[in-house]
């Protein structure tokens, strides 16, 4: 699997709703670092994943930031 492709073997869904908590956390005031760690553990993807799916929700206004 190449770094390229980690995200896309998660459906959209899936990565949407990442994305979402990945917001959310930031929202809450935790910083981007923290939010990231947070993110592998709840859902258990690499923090190679999260950034690709954070770049992917921001280039495409994913929810919540529509």
């Amino acid at each position: 699997m190449t770094p390229d492709t980690d995200s896309q073997e998660l459906s959209e869904n899936r990565r949407k709703e990442i994305f979402f908590a990945l917001v959310e956390a930031q929202d809450q005031r935790m910083d981007v670092a923290g939010s990231r760690r947070l993110i592998v553990e709840r859902f258990g993807v690499s923090e190679n994943q999260v950034r690709q799916i954070e770049r992917e929700g921001m280039d495409n206004q994913w929810p919540p930031l529509e």
